[in-house]
């Protein structure tokens, strides 16, 4: 590991200031992903600005029935709130699908949001990427991909975005909110990352050297009946081959209003507006959600190995909804 200073912020306009004075500076938080990305020297940060201890974190009521979840709140409590699991099941489910205990107790819901899109070509300082290196090409293409993008990737970059808490977020149309040197913002999820083009290594919408400051999620998103399904290789600790975000409200066995948002697919939560838009107002039926679910998949390109993601999917989305019913 190479050198680094380090320095913990007395406050937001101090942390601000630290990373404005210091191109090379980042923030931590609860280092989960970037201290493991420089243990094998794919970040080389030249000051870490330490932001746990700022008054961040916590989960609040919101005026329009929401929740507002400060950014240093760490996955595991984020989780476990009454009012989440509540009002925002889904989320709650992903939550507990990523990572393990140890690392959700550690983890924050703002680092969450900004762990990296990767890959194993990635975390490799030996091999060719245009996440690492612009320009320097996508091994993953023409190699092993078995587990990435069918949707929205490009020839620059076929990883797949890996948080799981993003898909439920997504799905509920969180909007992220900031602090920089600019002043205040926010940024609705489905804004928030990039899509991959010929930049894959610049991921998010957020001005250079903003902190997110909380996460809102808005009252009219609440839905009790709601539910994350994730599919992984292995039960114990792993990153996603498909998972499925979804909310719904069946009146007179109508659909009123649905949410479908899924991870593992592309380089960002994927929110499914196009088959949400096919079942609106029509019959709450197994057919119906295939159907819908596979007019949203006709815009998949998989790669060679990674065509059963399509067929994962589809199931998935029909399956969840199927219960949810």
């Amino acid at each position: 590991m190479k050198e680094f200073a380090y320095r913990r912020a007395t406050g937001v306009r101090d942390a601000l200031a630290l990373v404005a004075a210091d191109p090379g500076a980042r923030y931590l938080a609860g280092g989960t992903n970037l201290v493991d990305l420089m243990k094998v020297e794919v970040e080389a940060p030249t000051r870490l600005v330490d932001v746990r201890h700022l008054p961040l974190g916590g989960v609040g009521e919101a005026p329009d029935g929401g929740l507002v979840i400060g950014a240093t709140t760490t996955n595991s409590d984020a989780a476990a709130d009454p009012r989440v699991r509540r009002r925002f099941p889904a989320l709650s489910q992903a939550i507990l699908a990523g990572a393990s205990g140890q690392l959700r107790n550690m983890a924050t819901v703002g680092g969450n949001l900004l762990q990296r899109t990767r890959c194993a070509y990635f975390a490799d300082p030996a091999a060719p990427c245009n996440k690492r290196v612009p320009g320097s090409g996508c091994p993953a293409v023409a190699r092993e991909h078995h587990n990435h993008a069918v949707l929205g990737w490009s020839e620059q970059c076929v990883a797949t975005h890996a948080s799981d808490m993003a898909v439920a977020l997504a799905a509920f149309d969180a909007v992220v909110r900031y602090e920089s040197p600019g002043g205040a913002g926010e940024i609705p999820l489905a804004e928030f990352y990039l899509p991959v083009g010929r930049t894959p290594h610049l991921e998010t919408a957020l001005p250079p050297g903003a902190l997110i400051t909380a996460v809102a999620l808005p009252g009219a998103a609440a839905s009790p009946r709601s539910r994350y399904r994730k599919v992984r290789e292995r039960a114990s600790y792993a990153f996603a081959t498909v998972s499925v975000a979804a909310s719904l409200d069946v009146h007179d066995g109508a659909v009123r209003d649905v949410r479908i948002a899924l991870g593992g697919v592309a380089s960002k939560p994927w929110r499914a507006r196009v088959a949400e838009s096919a079942l609106r107002g029509g019959p709450a039926t197994a057919e119906r959600f295939r159907a819908a679910a596979a007019e949203e998949l006709s815009a998949a390109r998989p790669l060679r190995d990674n065509g059963y993601k399509v067929t994962l999917a589809r199931n998935l989305i029909a399956a969840v909804l199927s219960e949810l019913v």
